[in-house]
């Protein structure tokens, strides 16, 4: 700070170092948002903060201090004892799942409590018995246990549809089948985009009446589990979203391996969910998949080897418009 040529580079990295260190609190104050109700009560627009901490149960100087940290975050403004949400807080508050997402996250934090311990191994994380349908179909037998995992991975969906879709290129596949799909969002969203396409969904029996629900005559629904069960042949393109990395590489091995029995020659794989190589990917997901005791982040180097170990010969670089949300791989079976 004290070099004049150095002084702008030692502040922004000052401020980044302490972003760092406090951004344990800033996560919190977004879970107070979510939890306290404040995030939607604006999202329906400006509030006086008087009404804000009387409708959340908040003492009026605490919420004040809660107000002015979402500021300092960008997700709000106040002005004249009134609080209204930012571009940043209105599009947080609108993206479809994002709020539950977040209040989910208290049980990330109760596993995160020892991190020392955490990534030694001795922590008995709470989040996998939060998502037991990723360990087999016999983990997902509790249908409200189903009902719950389906409904979050279905909410937050939306945008990792949006940029699968736009990033595939879908326009020469006659018969889409979506492999672990779940209730069928990511089929829903190419229904509306690509109405001509042959559609299949296959998951297991726990999440087909969601499916139904969802698609009705749109998709053919086909239960059964990836694991135990072959996949259903004809179609000419497999999708895998947000499937890999809940899985060891085992499985994922496996899978992949189907995946080529089930394509004709000239059959395309697309693969579609957040990878290594991202702060998103490095610093979210992969502590995420620890958490849960299965799976892993892999960069697209990695999952690009395990393609090709199955048969696949990898078409073109990973493409991706929003690695927070996802990225996305394809392979061709070569014979």
């Amino acid at each position: 700070m004290r070099i004049p040529g150095l002084r702008r580079i030692a502040r922004r990295e000052g401020e980044a170092i302490f972003d760092i260190v406090a951004g344990f609190c800033h996560s919190q104050i977004l879970m107070a948002l979510v939890e306290l109700g404040t995030l939607s009560r604006l999202a329906g627009g400006p509030a006086p903060e008087a009404d804000l901490a009387r409708c959340a149960g908040v003492p009026p100087d605490r919420m004040r201090v809660l107000l002015r940290a979402a500021a300092s975050l960008g997700l709000l403004r106040l002005r004249a004892g009134r609080a209204r949400l930012t571009s940043r807080g209105a599009a947080l508050a609108a993206v479809p799942g994002l709020p539950d997402m977040i209040a989910h996250h208290a049980i990330l934090y109760r596993d995160l409590a020892d991190p020392a311990a955490f990534f030694r191994g001795e922590t008995e994380t709470e989040l996998a018995g939060f998502w037991p349908y990723v360990f087999g179909a016999g983990a997902a037998e509790d249908p409200s246990r189903a009902a719950r995992y389906s409904q979050l991975m279905a909410d937050s969906q939306a945008l990792v549809a949006e940029d699968t879709i736009a990033l595939a290129g879908l326009d020469r596949t006659r018969h889409l089948m979506d492999v672990g799909g779940g209730t069928g969002a990511f089929l829903d969203a190419v229904s509306v985009a690509h109405p001509r396409l042959k559609l299949t969904l296959f998951d297991l029996p726990a999440v087909v009446p969601g499916a139904v629900a969802r698609l009705g005559q749109r998709a053919e629904i086909r239960a059964g589990s990836f694991r135990d069960d072959p996949l259903p042949r004809g179609a000419d393109t497999i999708s895998l979203v947000r499937v890999l990395y809940d899985h060891a590489d085992g499985t994922v091995a496996a899978l992949l391996r189907e995946v080529h029995a089930a394509l004709p020659p000239g059959g395309r794989l697309i693969l579609s969910e957040p990878m290594g190589g991202s702060t998103a990917g490095d610093a979210y997901f992969a502590l995420y998949c620890m958490a849960m005791r299965t799976g892993r982040v892999r960069s697209p180097g990695e999952i690009g080897r395990l393609m090709a170990e199955a048969g696949f010969e990898v078409a073109g670089p990973p493409r991706s418009r929003r690695p927070f949300v996802t990225t996305v791989l394809q392979g061709v079976r070569k014979s």
